[in-house]
């Protein structure tokens, strides 16, 4: 079991690219319980979302044929598109990420689904992996 003792980043959402939402909710609604979190779209993505203990499992269907989450899946098919860790100081978090030479696709935080601050870490710069970053 992990540690309870907070410190530094903590694991906010993981993003999930589907084809359609409506043929995964019963899978997480029904089969592993999970409690519906609203949340508006976003990004090209009509968004679902359910909590899952103290983090967020968001499911992204594309609401367009040229949006991200579509070239995503036409790429790399459906699955883990990112994962979002909420971070104490996002300006300051993207900071020492630009002074160490990580590629931000967000050089200034934005507003995101939750209507809180983001920003975007290109893949290239972490290890293959998308992440985004969120203001606890």
């Amino acid at each position: 079991m992990p540690p309870t003792t907070r410190r530094g980043a903590r694991i906010a959402h993981v993003g999930l690219a589907v084809r359609a939402i409506d043929e995964l909710l019963p899978f997480y609604r029904d089969l592993l319980g999970l409690s519906d979190y609203p949340l508006a779209d976003s990004d090209g993505a009509h968004i679902a979302g359910f909590a899952a203990g103290d983090s967020l499992v968001e499911l992204l269907e594309p609401d367009a044929a040229n949006s991200p989450i579509s070239r995503f899946i036409d790429r790399r098919g459906p699955g883990i598109h990112h994962i979002c860790f909420a971070v104490q100081d996002l300006d300051d978090t993207l900071a020492r990420c630009r002074a160490h030479g990580i590629e931000l696709i967000d050089e200034t935080p934005r507003m995101g689904a939750e209507g809180k601050r983001i920003a975007f870490l290109h893949p290239k710069s972490t290890g293959g992996v998308l992440i985004e970053l969120t203001e606890d």
